[in-house]
């Protein structure tokens, strides 16, 4: 997701996707645990996207 599609989301939105991002992230560790991971990048990618998501959040946290 990029920055400026996460900047025009409303906070609840954003909040609803970091969860959605968390849970797959949580089930992507365990799939490379298990077996041979396909996409490492992936997981990369979605920890970043987390952490796109809650910068935005506090800089809104901050700005009120």
């Amino acid at each position: 997701m990029k920055t400026e599609e996460i900047r025009n989301l409303p906070e609840d939105e954003i909040r609803i996707s970091i969860d959605k991002a968390s849970e797959k992230l949580f089930k992507m560790k365990f799939q490379a645990k298990g077996t041979a991971s396909d996409s490492p990048g992936a997981m990369r990618a979605l920890k970043k996207d987390i952490a796109r998501m809650l910068t935005i959040l506090r800089e809104r946290s901050l700005s009120k």
